[in-house]
C-alpha cells in the first residue's frame, strides 16, 4: 500500500465551536514523507505543527496540539476524516486557533477530500504492528491494543445519562474506508446545554 496526498488543493470555511469566529481551512497536496501538518495562516512566520499525538497538551472540551507555542485545536474530526481515507501527506492551512466544527462530525472534512481527490505516491505506506497487548488506564478509563490480522476498533462508554441510550454504548467496526465512510464519519459530537 503506497502513501498518497491529495490530487488538488481545496478550502472551506466554517466557525470555531469555541471562539465562534469564521476560520478559513486550506488543504493542500504534499509530497511523500510529509506527514499531516497544520500551519497558522494567520501567524506570520509561525512553525509548522505535526499531526502529532506528543503535541497534545490540552484535551478540555477538544483535541489541542501545540508546537513552539503555536496552537491549533479541535483537530479530532479533521484527523479523523484523514486517517479514515487514508491521506498520509497532507498540508493544512488554519486561520485561527481551531479548526471549524462543521457539522459536529467528520462527515464534511471526508466529503471534502473526497472531491479533492486521491494521488498515490511512489512509497509505501509506514505501519505500526502490534506483536503483544499494551494498555494504558487513567483512572476508571482505558484503551488497549491487541494483536489481530486486520484493523478492528471496539469502543465503548458508560455514560449514565437520560439522553443516552444503553443500548447504544458500544460499537464495533471492521476497519476500510468504506466502512469508515459508511459508519463511523457522520458520528456526531455529545454535548449539553446548562443553563
Amino acid at each position: 500500500m503506497n502513501q498518497r496526498t491529495i490530487k488538488t488543493a481545496i478550502a472551506v470555511t466554517g466557525i470555531g465551536l469555541h471562539s465562534g469566529q469564521p476560520v478559513d481551512l486550506e488543504f493542500h497536496p504534499q509530497p511523500i514523507d510529509t506527514g499531516i501538518v497544520f500551519e497558522r495562516s494567520d501567524i506570520e512566520g509561525s512553525q509548522p505543527i505535526p499531526a502529532s499525538a506528543f503535541l497534545v497538551q490540552d484535551t478540555m472540551m477538544s483535541s489541542n496540539l501545540v508546537f513552539g507555542g503555536t496552537r491549533v485545536g479541535t483537530v479530532e474530526h479533521l484527523l479523523s476524516a484523514i486517517a479514515g481515507l487514508g491521506v498520509d501527506n497532507l498540508l493544512i492551512r488554519v486561520s485561527a486557533s481551531e479548526i471549524p466544527i462543521m457539522d459536529g462530525s467528520a462527515a464534511p472534512f471526508v466529503a471534502l477530500l473526497l472531491d479533492a481527490g486521491f494521488c498515490e505516491q511512489d512509497a509505501l505506506k509506514k505501519f505500526i504492528k502490534i506483536v503483544r497487548p499494551v494498555r494504558i488506564k487513567v483512572d476508571d478509563k482505558w484503551a488497549e491494543l491487541r494483536p489481530y490480522e486486520g484493523f478492528e476498533l471496539n469502543f465503548e462508554i458508560d455514560f449514565d445519562h437520560p439522553a443516552i441510550d444503553k443500548d447504544f454504548q458500544h460499537a464495533q467496526l471492521q476497519f476500510s474506508t468504506q466502512n469508515f465512510i459508511e459508519q463511523l464519519s457522520s458520528a456526531v459530537l455529545l454535548g449539553f446545554y446548562e443553563t
